[in-house]
């Protein structure tokens, strides 16, 4: 007889083993299931941002970030270190281990909050009944549940012409395990994963090319933060190809060799190695039953309304698997917000305040909609800008490029959106993302008073600027 749960989860990422853990909070017997398994060969919860995307590549840029500090930037401050090197398999490692660390947390948070873990492939049936194919066999257990969440994450996008061989032409995962830096590094897409590994890698001392299809260079980035981050890139010597179309790639003894068009020319481009960062698309590879009564879309991803019900009024599906941005923190809030649905309270999740972050250096974040979005719906708006050249606590880091924009209503001032280039972007995004949760003004953000000295003061400057009332820039 299957095992009976009140709520089976499958998938173990972001959103999935988040939504576990909030169901079994609130009182409901849970399991999660997830197939990962960590190089010990046992099952490794996380998904893909903890095992093998965003925490991974935030160890590794932030260990090349420090070599490359050290070798160009100290000298400024009087730091001489001499003669600087690295070692990659120590990096690895160091990566690795916190990998280890965060995935044995999520297998601690489980055991605690009595959610049972299946290390497996989970595959929705007719009448909520999941079917578990034990990882490493050909085992089968079945489970039967009074609710499914479906959180199977997201693969790369392959393209044609283009085969992943896991050693000379890679996805991400391939990127954060080469053994040794390669001389010349390819990477297809200039997006938010080639920008990070491309800068892991370029800081280590490979010449990198990124190969771009689309004319512009992140058109979902405000123009005016995606021109001044260009500038930064082409100054740390990234080579940034715009309106470059891959046509195919061979290895050809040990050098791939890559075949592109631009404009009406094509030639021939060789490196050592070739990451595919075009995107991702939905996993759903085995996870349906033609029977199990829920529909995907054209695009193959799970179909649901707005508070992440499928075409079962029982069946939910939430992250990467599903419409809307394909980010880890957007995953979570969905599967909390599930969890807290299904035990009867209310909850919701506001798209428009989700923020984004591109972890380069600068960092890149943003919120809500940029000037071209907002030209587009005819929405009349003011602008506010304020460079981080201009404020001490950026001087005094040594790391001063960069700005804040903010745009605001021009009827209500209520902030529409914000863009940040430059250090921490990241950690400051999120005052306007509360700012904006909350239906805030830009008059709210320059009535704040904001700590001196810290970045966190473009925010406010920038916010004054709206009104054509900085202080430590002249107002144009």
């Amino acid at each position: 007889m299957a095992e009976q749960f009140d709520v089976v989860v499958i998938g173990g990422g972001p959103g999935g083993y988040v939504a576990a853990i909030r169901a079994a909070q609130l009182g409901m017997k849970t399991a999660c299931i997830d197939m990962f398994t960590g190089k010990d060969g046992k099952q490794a919860l996380g998904g893909t941002c903890l095992n093998v995307g965003c925490i991974p590549s935030k160890a590794l840029l932030d260990s090349s970030k420090h070599y490359h500090h050290l070798q160009h930037d100290y000298g400024d401050h009087g730091i001489n270190a001499g003669d600087v090197s690295f070692d990659v398999s120590k990096m690895l490692g160091r990566k690795d281990g916190i990998v280890k660390q965060l995935t044995g947390g999520v297998a601690g948070l489980f055991k605690a909050n009595k959610v049972t873990a299946f290390h497996g492939k989970g595959k929705l049936l007719a009448n909520r009944e999941v079917e578990v194919t034990v990882s490493g066999s050909e085992d089968v257990t079945k489970l039967e549940a009074k609710f499914v969440i479906l959180a199977s994450g997201s693969e790369p996008i392959a393209i044609p012409g283009v085969e992943f061989d896991g050693e000379y032409i890679v996805d991400n995962v391939g990127a954060l395990e080469f053994s040794e830096t390669p001389k010349r590094l390819g990477v297809i897409g200039a997006g938010v994963i080639g920008l990070e590994l491309g800068s892991v890698w370029s800081r280590l001392g490979s010449d990198v090319i990124l190969l771009e299809a689309l004319p512009d260079f992140l058109p979902v980035v405000d123009e005016d933060v995606a021109r001044a981050a260009a500038r930064d890139f082409k100054k740390q010597g990234l080579d940034i190809r715009l309106g470059t179309k891959v046509k195919k790639a061979e290895v050809r003894k040990g050098v791939v060799h890559v075949t592109v068009e631009s404009g009406d020319e094509e030639s021939v481009l060789e490196f050592d190695r070739l990451l595919v960062a075009v995107g991702r698309r939905a996993y759903t590879e085995g996870l349906l039953s033609d029977d199990c009564g829920v529909k995907l879309t054209e695009r193959g991803q799970v179909e649901v309304d707005s508070q992440s019900r499928t075409s079962d009024e029982n069946v939910w599906a939430v992250g990467d698997c599903v419409r809307g941005p394909m980010l880890a923190h957007k995953a979570s809030e969905e599967g909390i917000a599930v969890a807290e649905i299904i035990a009867g309270m209310p909850a919701h999740i506001h798209f428009d305040t989700v923020p984004w972050v591109i972890y380069t250096d600068p960092e890149i974040a943003w919120v809500g909609k940029n000037e071209k979005e907002l030209r587009e719906e005819g929405i009349e708006f003011n602008t506010g800008s304020f460079p981080f050249a201009a404020t001490g606590r950026g001087l005094a880091l040594g790391n001063a490029s960069g700005m804040v924009k903010l745009l605001a209503d021009a009827e209500t001032d209520e902030l529409l959106g914000a863009h940040i280039v430059g250090a921490s972007a990241s950690e400051l995004i999120a005052e306007c993302v509360v700012a904006m949760e909350f239906h805030g003004s830009a008059e709210d953000l320059a009535r704040i008073v904001h700590a001196h000295p810290t970045l966190s003061e473009a925010i406010h400057e920038a916010a004054l600027n709206l009104d054509k009332r900085a202080i430590h820039r002249v107002n144009k």
